[in-house]
């Protein structure tokens, strides 16, 4: 079967000399079930966030509890968090197809519960096992990926993605508003259901059966997973701190907590992290940085400018909202654009111009807020966006290569997991900031102007770091590549395609 040819020469890192993808090989017979399957899976987190976020204040009117409408997001990124680091454990005891199963079964589950709430601690609940599975499914498609398609056609996979996350942007809202208003608040997390069993269809007709394993299995680091979702939890709850010092000390205890977690992970036998993560000294571990970082810069716009927009600049909510769809559709733009250059060695030379585009977005809502000129915002999210979309396929691509052998699960499970955590870790830093500069429901425009100015100004210093180290990222990579150069024994023990 040409799949099983093709999944071969994925695993030992083979490649015909010259051989590129194209889009239509997507479309195929022998990839079609399976690039429907990761997308979906993609899809599930994407459009789920958007419903959900969209839907929630209109279920708060429901029944109350107002003051628990940010634990629903929080709980649910704290367990998507969770769900993404024992991923590969679980994917290695129980297989892909096992495991994605019970993610989408779990997933469900908490779909039902709350949609069925008649409180908001119940709907609490239903986003606390929503978010651990989703967690699950998507670091598991992530780990899939090489594993279902040759190297050539891993490129247009994540370009593919990176179309769902751009229409889960732009219509995630729009469709969850709609049947919100026409139908009920309830629709928008029911939704969810048929396409998980959609799903579960797809991942038994495509996703092979794994044969009992002959290897003891690895225990599950539930002390180290406790460790870290006590650091998660600390830092989305530092954002939500009544009093700067008490937001500050909540912080820095969680980014200790991460960090001694990390430490005590490399000393395990049965890690977490993949060997050589967030190492300075290898493409691996630098690469990861950036995966975390620039997440983590970028934060900045998810969380204040669209507020920014609107009490800064009197912008309408539909108007303000443009700035997010346009970010996405430039990233889905420029993601398509590099999947389909047919030089992998440029597209590696490309990712540097990720955290460049990312710094000079940032650089531009630092300027449009400190010259107080709304149009420059808009070609800075077009820049934001297309850092990412030139660089994250192919940075992904690069982090599943270099990799240890034996540990690209660990790897590619890793990946929506960090960026996840970026994004949160972001949220609290620009939070702090922010209230460092006095901002609060109530302050005055020259209030929030200063406090903008603050966040953008961190968030760009957070991001050239992230240039820096993508520049590095390459760099070892190359050297790596070019000690390998010397036999193909060389080549299979570095895990990287010679070209």
């Amino acid at each position: 079967m040409e799949l099983a040819k093709d999944v071969k020469r994925t695993n030992t890192g083979d490649a015909l000399p010259g051989e590129e993808g194209r889009w239509r090989e997507l479309l195929r017979p022998d990839y079609f079930v399976a690039t429907v399957t990761l997308c979906l899976g993609v899809a599930l987190f994407a459009f789920n966030e958007f419903f959900v976020s969209t839907a929630l204040p209109t279920a708060v009117e429901e029944f109350g509890g107002a003051t628990l409408i940010s634990w629903a997001v929080t709980l649910y990124l704290v367990f998507a968090i969770l769900g993404g680091a024992v991923a590969a454990n679980l994917k290695a005891r129980f297989g892909a197809r096992g495991t994605l199963i019970a993610a989408a079964v779990v997933f469900v589950a908490g779909t039902f519960i709350a949609t069925t709430a008649s409180s908001m601690p119940q709907v609490l609940a239903g986003r606390v096992f929503q978010g651990f599975g989703e967690g699950i499914i998507a670091a598991v498609c992530y780990a899939l990926i090489p594993e279902l398609f040759p190297p050539r056609l891993v490129p247009k996979i994540f370009g593919a993605e990176a179309i769902v996350w751009a229409t889960a942007a732009f219509g995630g809202p729009l469709i969850s508003g709609f049947m919100t208003e026409y139908w009920s608040w309830r629709a928008a997390f029911a939704v969810n259901i048929p396409a998980a069993a959609l799903f579960i269809t797809l991942v038994l007709f495509i996703v092979p059966a794994q044969a009992p394993s002959t290897e003891k299995a690895r225990p599950i680091p539930l002390l180290r997973l406790v460790v870290v979702g006590v650091g998660i939890l600390l830092i989305s709850v530092s954002n939500k701190a009544g009093s700067v010092p008490v937001m500050a000390a909540a912080l820095a205890t969680a980014l200790t907590i991460l960090w001694a977690a990390t430490e005590t992970d490399r000393r395990a036998v049965h890690s977490i992290l993949p060997t050589g993560a967030f190492s300075l000294k290898k493409p691996l571990g630098t690469g990861l940085w950036v995966v975390l970082l620039m997440p983590l810069a970028q934060a900045s716009g998810s969380v204040y400018l669209i507020y920014g927009l609107q009490h800064v600049w009197n912008f309408s909510p539909t108007a303000a909202g443009f700035s997010a769809a346009l970010m996405a559709m430039s990233w889905s733009a420029t993601a398509i654009f590099v999947a389909s250059l047919r030089s992998h060695a440029l597209r590696v030379k490309l990712i540097p111009a990720g955290p460049a585009l990312l710094s000079l977005g940032l650089a531009g809502l630092t300027v449009a807020v400190g010259i107080d000129d709304y149009r420059l915002v808009f070609p800075s999210q077009i820049a934001v966006g297309a850092g990412f979309g030139i660089s994250w396929g192919t940075l992904s691509q690069l982090l599943m290569d270099v990799s240890p052998r034996g540990e690209r699960d660990k790897t590619s499970a890793l990946l929506p997991t960090l960026q996840s955590a970026g994004y949160a870790i972001g949220a609290a830093v620009c939070g702090l900031t922010a209230n460092l500069r006095g901002f609060d429901e109530n302050a005055s425009v020259a209030t929030l102007h200063d406090a903008m100015l603050a966040v953008f100004v961190v968030a760009f210093v957070i991001s050239t770091a992230s240039l820096y180290l993508g520049l590095r990222t390459v760099m070892l990579a190359a050297r790596r590549s070019r000690r390998g150069s010397g036999g193909a024994l060389a080549s299979e023990q570095s895990g990287v395609p010679l070209k």
